[in-house]
Protein backbone atom coordinates (compact mmCIF):
# COMPACT_ATOMS: atom_id res chain seq x y z
CA UNK A 1 0.00 0.00 0.00
CA UNK A 2 1.27 2.96 -0.87
CA UNK A 3 1.52 6.28 0.97
CA UNK A 4 -1.77 8.21 -0.39
CA UNK A 5 -3.65 4.77 -0.23
CA UNK A 6 -2.83 4.74 3.76
CA UNK A 7 -3.58 8.45 4.39
CA UNK A 8 -6.78 8.10 2.84
CA UNK A 9 -7.65 4.84 4.91
CA UNK A 10 -6.15 6.35 7.98
CA UNK A 11 -8.70 9.34 6.76
CA UNK A 12 -11.29 7.24 6.38
CA UNK A 13 -11.07 5.20 9.34
CA UNK A 14 -10.42 7.78 11.77
CA UNK A 15 -13.70 10.28 12.58
CA UNK A 16 -10.97 12.95 14.09
CA UNK A 17 -7.54 12.53 12.96
CA UNK A 18 -4.75 15.40 13.05
CA UNK A 19 -1.89 14.74 10.72
CA UNK A 20 1.53 16.36 12.88
CA UNK A 21 5.01 17.00 13.56
CA UNK A 22 5.41 14.70 17.00
CA UNK A 23 2.44 13.54 18.94
CA UNK A 24 -0.18 15.29 21.22
CA UNK A 25 2.03 14.53 24.20
CA UNK A 26 5.29 15.59 22.66
CA UNK A 27 4.50 18.07 19.82
CA UNK A 28 7.42 19.06 17.45
CA UNK A 29 6.49 22.23 16.59
CA UNK A 30 4.22 24.84 17.77
CA UNK A 31 1.71 25.17 15.35
CA UNK A 32 1.14 21.15 15.85
CA UNK A 33 0.93 22.08 19.01
CA UNK A 34 -1.65 25.03 19.64
CA UNK A 35 -3.79 22.11 17.10
CA UNK A 36 -3.89 19.25 19.13
CA UNK A 37 -4.13 20.76 21.94
CA UNK A 38 -7.67 22.70 20.51
CA UNK A 39 -8.35 18.88 19.96
CA UNK A 40 -7.66 17.90 23.07
CA UNK A 41 -9.02 20.66 25.04
CA UNK A 42 -12.68 19.49 23.06
CA UNK A 43 -12.84 16.41 25.12
CA UNK A 44 -13.61 13.72 22.64
CA UNK A 45 -10.99 10.92 21.28
CA UNK A 46 -9.16 11.99 18.17
CA UNK A 47 -6.21 10.02 16.12
CA UNK A 48 -2.75 10.92 14.77
CA UNK A 49 -0.25 10.68 12.90
CA UNK A 50 3.32 11.31 13.16
CA UNK A 51 4.71 12.92 10.22
CA UNK A 52 8.54 13.16 11.20
CA UNK A 53 8.29 9.17 11.74
CA UNK A 54 6.92 8.28 8.31
CA UNK A 55 8.50 10.73 5.61
CA UNK A 56 6.40 9.19 3.05
CA UNK A 57 3.03 10.11 4.55
CA UNK A 58 5.07 13.43 4.98
CA UNK A 59 5.55 13.98 1.14
CA UNK A 60 2.56 12.56 -0.38
CA UNK A 61 0.19 14.36 2.12
CA UNK A 62 0.30 17.84 0.46
CA UNK A 63 -0.77 16.19 -2.54
CA UNK A 64 -3.78 14.35 -0.75
CA UNK A 65 -6.04 17.01 -0.10
CA UNK A 66 -3.86 20.08 -1.79
CA UNK A 67 -2.98 21.71 1.77
CA UNK A 68 0.69 22.30 1.57
CA UNK A 69 1.57 22.82 5.15
CA UNK A 70 1.17 20.35 8.96
CA UNK A 71 -0.38 19.47 10.83
CA UNK A 72 -3.81 19.35 8.82
CA UNK A 73 -6.87 17.86 10.68
CA UNK A 74 -9.55 15.89 9.09
CA UNK A 75 -13.04 15.51 10.53
CA UNK A 76 -15.42 12.70 8.89
CA UNK A 77 -13.06 12.66 6.24
CA UNK A 78 -12.92 15.82 4.85
CA UNK A 79 -9.91 18.07 5.56
CA UNK A 80 -11.04 21.10 7.96
CA UNK A 81 -7.76 22.99 7.57
CA UNK A 82 -4.25 23.59 9.49
CA UNK A 83 -3.57 24.99 13.21
CA UNK A 84 -4.92 28.39 12.21
CA UNK A 85 -8.81 27.60 11.08
CA UNK A 86 -8.66 24.78 14.05
CA UNK A 87 -7.46 27.26 16.42
CA UNK A 88 -10.60 29.87 15.12
CA UNK A 89 -13.29 26.93 15.18
CA UNK A 90 -12.26 26.72 18.71
CA UNK A 91 -12.39 29.96 19.81
CA UNK A 92 -15.60 30.69 17.93
CA UNK A 93 -17.20 27.83 19.18
CA UNK A 94 -18.02 25.87 16.82
CA UNK A 95 -15.32 22.92 17.07
CA UNK A 96 -16.18 21.22 20.14
CA UNK A 97 -19.95 20.62 18.28
CA UNK A 98 -18.15 19.39 15.54
CA UNK A 99 -15.78 17.04 17.06
CA UNK A 100 -18.74 15.53 19.10
CA UNK A 101 -20.84 15.10 16.08
CA UNK A 102 -18.06 13.40 14.46
CA UNK A 103 -17.10 10.74 17.07
CA UNK A 104 -20.53 10.49 18.34
CA UNK A 105 -19.44 11.74 21.83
Amino acid sequence: MDALERIRQQVEENPVIIFMKGTPQFPMCGFSSRASQALKSCGVPFAYVNVMADMDVMQALPQFANWPTFPQVYVKGELIGGCDITIEMHESGELEPLLKEATGA
